[in-house]
């Protein structure tokens, strides 16, 4: 009885401070909670606005702008889709958006190749160049942008507007890439150059199954952004028959003196419910490819 008496207080004392530290967590945990309540609720209220507003009518938006709506209304809807110009302003999005990707994911993979597997001099220099152009808004290149292209007859032209995209995008999605290569296992490398690979098998056979979840995440992320993108569209595309669809929907619904929002919420809605469907389809991908370097 005498010996059981200290541990039992040790056993006593050692539950004791386990609960403590659990009592010093709770607010650690409900502070990490609030912050991501808060930010889910960021994220999703605008969405939340937009399609709650494009179900209304001028009336009930104008009585109660935050409240759901009582009845659901398509007739915003009916009336964008009826828009004559809503499919060409489609095909134009869907252009920029697929060949500034495509180009854009082919350079970015030689790149990061190249910087990730070849030895070469000036290689870290080159790619420390790279690497702060992706902290630069583009906003700042309008100007030089558009004398540049006007020179060239590159403005109005979808060719233009899809180098521009390409070009801006390239600095972030070879630095992606480059950090998913320099993880690959020398030795995989090493061995298909042993069995008689070449550089470009190397590439296609070897890397290219490996960085499927990154390519994935650079092609999903660059594409929401070239078919949100509003103003180098704006810009650089004037004319009327080149306008993308989120140019189309913000410029082409409005009135000359009013703005009926709820028409605009319900084109807007339109336009986004393609990136919704990529993002879904491609989810699992996405997820990988951004917990990777984290699993490492």
């Amino acid at each position: 009885m005498k010996e059981s008496i200290p541990k039992n207080m040790a056993q006593t004392g050692s539950q004791s401070n386990l609960n403590v530290d659990k009592l010093k967590q709770i607010p650690e945990k409900a502070v990490k909670q609030a912050m991501l309540i808060s930010l889910a609720i960021g994220v999703l209220f605008p969405l939340y606005f937009m399609f709650s507003s494009a179900f209304k009518n001028r009336l009930d938006f104008n009585r109660n702008q935050l409240a759901p709506p009582t009845t659901l209304n398509f007739d915003n809807f009916l009336n964008v889709l009826q828009h004559p110009n809503l499919l060409n302003w489609f095909r134009n999005s869907l252009i920029l958006t697929g060949f500034s990707v495509l180009a854009t994911t082919a350079i970015s993979l030689l790149a990061a190749y190249a910087f990730g597997t070849m030895r070469f001099r000036g290689r870290n220099t080159l790619f420390n160049l790279i690497t702060p152009l992706m902290v630069i808004p583009p906003i700042v290149m309008i100007i030089p942008l558009f004398v540049l292209f006007q020179h060239y007859g590159l403005v109005n032209n979808l060719l233009g507007t899809i180098l521009i995209y390409s070009g801006l995008m390239l600095p972030f999605t070879i630095f992606l890439l480059r950090s998913f290569v320099v993880t690959i296992p020398h030795e995989i490398m090493e061995a298909a150059r042993i069995d008689g690979a070449n550089e470009f098998q190397l590439l296609v056979l070897v890397l290219l199954p490996l960085l499927q979840p990154a390519l994935i995440t650079s092609m999903i992320v660059n594409a929401v952004w070239v078919w949100n993108e509003l103003l180098i569209a704006l810009v650089f595309l004037q004319d009327g028959e080149l306008r993308t669809l989120i140019v189309g929907i913000s410029t082409g619904l409005q009135k000359r003196f009013s703005l009926d929002v709820p028409a605009l919420m319900a084109g807007l809605a339109i336009a986004t419910i393609p990136m919704i469907l990529l993002y879904v389809i491609g989810q699992n991908a996405l997820v990988r490819g951004l917990t990777a370097g984290f699993e490492r």
